[in-house]
This record gives structure tokens, C-alpha cells and sequence, in this order.
């Protein structure tokens, strides 16, 4: 099962465990049941620490669970944790075995301390770039408290369970058999959701730091640039974000990252995160900003979080990135989750073969046909403009392939489903004004960004497409406060873009504090 490459290196992480642990299968006879089996027998074979046993018990099969030794399992994986969850498998090998995890102190007393019991369910794809998050910190969590015990579905080996509990988008985590979340989430995230005093305690630790030099709002390329430059110039710098890294974690395969040929969006988030705690930044991650309050005779600007908490700085910079634009059209919203998608590799395995349809002609939406195409059943591209948009080679490559349609001039109208989950589409013939009705499963929303800045409107000046307008040196409409990236006017919206902006902004942002009469 695993090749002589990894069982080296799986070789040296199980030479960290310190405490017996179990590897309990429930098999039946399929295919996947003896790729498991093969899976555990390759693992056990490398430490003496590691042993195996097959009780058939769990209602999931093929599974297995991961325990110490004499203790009940609260670990459990139903598919084979390879691909990007092959890392969820080694850390749980490594937790449940005595090693200590990377997590915060005050976290982990935490969960130690949350009363009650707790069964989560994640449903997963092995595609799925952001469900590791969730596998590993809902792991970590079980590890840590007795009354809390964990999961992982692989969607695609448990089909008929996802069309069932109507799940199609991953990951989706039920709690004790009611619907928790969707999406990424990170461990700090989950606490809080469960431990509902936890959000109060850090409003009340956020509200009483002192007031930083710069206060950067966003954690994307733009932001993390941008407090790196702060730091490195010695002055009391602060980060708030909605989650550390931004859409970047949405983005699969990054290859025009200069000097790094390849790369992928979650990769590149963990490495901007871990640059940026090098420094002397204060992090404030899971924080949403609501209000800008801008400061009067060179006093401190205010932001306002949606956890109640509030934050003062001299100066300001805005990094808040964007978000997948929506159609808003009726059916969207009610749908999401249920059929209406906008991650092709994240929940496209959740659509094997099905019929889908992705709504944008652009790179981003003939990437997403041609990545779906290998999947589905078949793929409609609707395309609003009389030409698609997109590069001529992905066009190419494109109308190759049999199991696709291309629509043009199409205005798509409504998304319809049964009350349950979606069925079809409505879409206008722009040239001839007819509408027509396209029958399909799945929907992948792929037109473009929307900056985040509907907390900001009146306060700041905005373009008529919502962005922060700047000049040349990162500037606003208002003094003190700067703004960088994806939110604002700058054009081409590129990673490598964002983060000279958020360095420009944040070299703007010191001279303003050296050549204004700051106490």
C-alpha cells in the first residue's frame, strides 16, 4: 500500500509515539476493505508501539479507529486517509500516541475543560484541500477530552449516505446528528462554537491591548506583507483577520508565484502565517471587523469587531481581500450547500456522475469544466458574454473533451431544485430573449470577486464596483488609514500583486507616522 519512500519517513514520526496505540478495523469484503487492511498491516509493521485488530463492529465499513491501548476509540476514519488526509492520519497516529500537539496552551486547557458529550461526523472529499483543517483540529479535540469523539466519511466511498443526508459540499460536519458547519474551520473556531463563553473571553483580551502603530485588518498576501514591513521597522503592529491567509486558502494550484514553480493556496497560507509570527505581530485571527471609526486630530482610529471587542492604531491598513462573486439570482442561496457550489475541487467528487453546470466562461470557470469533466456525467458552461473569456489554450483543451456543452450569450435567471437539493437551471438566450430550462444536479459558481466592503460604505470612498480607492502610495480618503490588495482599485488581482501593495502600503503607513505629531 504505501511505498518504501513514505514508510521511511512514516518510520520516523512513529518513532515519536510514547504510548501503545491500536489500529481497529470493521471490514467487509469490498476492494477498499483490503486497501485498508493492506493500509494498517503497512503501519503497524513500522513501530513496535502500533498493533492492529479487525472487530467488524462499526456500522461503517470499511473503517477503522485509532485508540490507545485498554482505552475506548474516539478516532475513527471511514475511508482510506491518503491524498491530502494522509497528514490527518499521521497526526492522529502521533496524538493519540502521547505526542504533544502544536496548539496553543490556553487552547488546549480549553478543550480539556468543555463539559458534555460531543460526536462529530465530517464528510470529506480526498480532493479537498481544506478539509484537513477540520479532520485535524476536530482529531486534536477528541485526543484531548474524553467526551469527545470524532469521525472522518470519505463522501465518495459512502455515496449513498451523502445522497441520504443530502451533502454536497465538503467538509460538512454534523454534531451528534444535526447539521455544525460547513466549509473550512479552524480549531479556535470550533471551540468557540461549543464553548459559547469562549468568544466573550477573548472580546474582553482583544478590547484591553494597548493601541498599535499599525493595525492591519485582514490576514491575506496583502496583510501578511504588510505586517512583516511594520514589524521589521520596530513599531507596535497588529493583525486582525476573519481567517489567516484569505481566499488563498480557496485556490488549489499556484504556479506564477515567481521563484516558486509550484505551490498550492493552503501551502502558501501556512507559510505567510508562520513568517508573520517570526516577528513581534500580534495575531488576532477569527475576528470579523464590523465599523471603522476614523480617528480626529491624529488620534487613533478605532475598529470595531463583530465579537464586540475594539481595537485603536495610529495608523490603519486595509487588507480585506475578496470573495467569490454570486449570481443572486433566485434559488442561489437557498441551494448552497444543497447542489449550488464554488469550490470544482473541493465538492466536485461530490458530483460523480451527475450532471453540472458551471456559470462563468472566464479562467476560473473553463478551469473549473475541465477539472469537473473527468468527474461528472457531463458539464454545462454558460457563459454570459457572445465569446468566452478565457485563455485560448484552456479553450482548447476544452472543446476536447465530449462530456462537455458550451452556451453563450446565456443570462442565467434561477436556480431550481425540489425543496431538497437542486435539479436544473433557468437560463435567458440573450440573443434571442427565449428561456430555456437545463436539468442537472450541481451548479459551480465560477464569475469573478467582490471586494469586502459593505462595513465600510460611508466611512471610506469607495469605486462604483465597491473597492477602496487609493492613490499611488496606498492612500485613502482618509488620513491614517491605508489600504492594500484585492479590496482595493489596483488592477489585476494577483497574489504577487497583492503583496507589493500590502509592503507599499505599509511603508506609506510609517512615513505618515514619522512626519505626523504622533504622542
Amino acid at each position: 500500500m504505501l511505498d518504501a519512500n513514505i514508510k521511511t519517513q512514516l518510520t520516523a514520526y512513529l518513532e515519536k509515539i510514547r504510548q501503545p496505540i491500536e489500529l481497529v478495523a470493521s471490514l467487509d469484503g469490498s476492494e477498499k476493505a483490503g486497501e485498508m487492511w493492506a493500509l494498517l498491516q503497512d503501519i503497524a509493521a513500522l513501530s513496535d508501539k502500533v498493533s492492529i485488530r479487525n472487530d467488524g463492529v462499526a456500522p461503517r465499513k470499511p473503517s477503522f479507529a485509532v485508540a490507545r491501548a485498554g482505552e475506548p476509540a474516539r478516532i475513527r476514519f471511514a475511508g482510506i486517509p491518503m491524498g491530502h488526509e494522509f497528514t490527518s492520519l499521521i497526526l492522529a497516529l502521533l496524538q493519540v500516541g502521547g505526542h504533544p500537539p502544536k496548539a496553543e496552551a490556553s487552547t488546549i486547557e480549553e478543550i480539556r475543560a468543555i463539559p458534555g458529550t460531543f460526536h462529530f461526523e465530517t464528510f470529506i472529499s480526498l480532493s479537498c484541500h481544506n478539509c484537513p483543517d477540520v479532520v485535524q483540529a476536530l482529531n486534536l479535540m477528541a485526543v484531548l477530552n474524553p467526551g469527545i469523539s470524532h469521525e472522518m466519511i470519505d463522501g465518495a466511498l459512502f455515496q449513498d449516505e451523502v445522497t441520504s443526508r443530502q451533502i454536497m459540499g465538503v467538509p460538512t460536519v454534523l454534531l451528534n446528528g444535526e447539521h455544525f458547519g460547513q466549509g473550512r474551520m479552524l480549531l479556535e473556531e470550533i471551540v468557540g462554537k461549543i464553548d459559547t463563553g469562549a468568544l466573550q473571553r477573548e472580546a474582553e483580551k482583544i478590547s484591553a491591548r494597548e493601541p498599535f502603530d499599525v493595525l492591519i485588518v485582514g490576514g491575506g498576501p496583502a496583510g501578511a506583507a504588510a505586517a512583516i514591513y511594520a514589524a521589521r521597522k520596530g513599531i507596535r503592529t497588529g493583525v486582525v483577520s476573519e481567517r489567516f491567509g484569505g481566499q488563498v486558502l480557496d485556490t488549489l494550484g499556484i504556479e506564477n508565484f515567481i521563484s516558486v514553480s509550484q505551490t498550492d493556496g493552503p501551502k502558501l497560507a501556512a507559510g505567510l502565517e508562520q513568517h508573520v509570527r517570526e516577528y513581534d505581530v500580534d495575531v488576532m485571527d477569527l475576528q470579523r471587523a464590523e465599523a471603522l471609526l476614523p480617528g480626529s486630530d491624529g488620534g487613533p482610529s478605532e475598529i470595531r469587531l463583530a465579537s464586540g471587542a475594539k481595537l485603536r492604531s495610529q495608523t490603519v491598513i486595509l487588507a480585506t481581500g475578496a470573495r467569490w462573486r454570486e449570481m443572486n439570482v433566485p434559488g442561489e442561496k437557498e441551494y448552497r450547500g444543497h447542489g449550488v457550489a464554488y469550490c470544482p475541487h473541493c465538492d466536485g467528487p461530490l458530483f460523480k456522475g451527475k450532471r453540472v453546470a458551471v456559470i462563468g466562461g472566464g479562467n476560473s470557470g473553463v478551469e473549473a469544466a475541465i477539472d469537473l469533466a473527468g468527474v461528472v456525467a457531463h458539464v454545462t458552461v454558460l457563459e454570459f458574454d457572445s465569446i468566452l473569456r478565457a485563455d485560448a489554450i484552456l479553450q482548447k483543451k476544452l472543446f476536447s473533451l465530449a462530456n462537455v456543452k458550451v452556451i453563450t450569450s446565456a443570462l442565467t435567471t434561477e436556480v431550481t431544485g425540489d425543496g431538497k437539493k437542486v435539479n436544473g437551471l433557468v437560463y435567458t438566450d440573450r440573443s434571442s430573449g427565449e428561456a430555456h430550462r437545463v436539468e442537472l444536479e450541481g451548479v459551480f459558481v465560477q464569475i469573478g470577486l467582490l471586494p469586502n466592503t459593505e462595513w465600510l460604505k460611508g466611512t471610506i470612498a469607495l469605486s462604483p464596483r465597491g473597492e477602496i480607492e487609493i492613490d499611488a502610495r496606498g492612500e485613502t480618503s482618509l488620513p491614517g488609514v491605508f489600504a492594500a490588495g484585492d479590496v482595493t482599485t489596483v488592477p489585476y488581482k494577483q497574489i504577487v500583486i497583492a503583496m507589493g501593495e500590502g509592503a507599499k502600503a505599509s511603508l506609506s503607513a510609517f512615513d505618515y507616522l514619522i512626519r505626523s505629531s504622533v504622542t
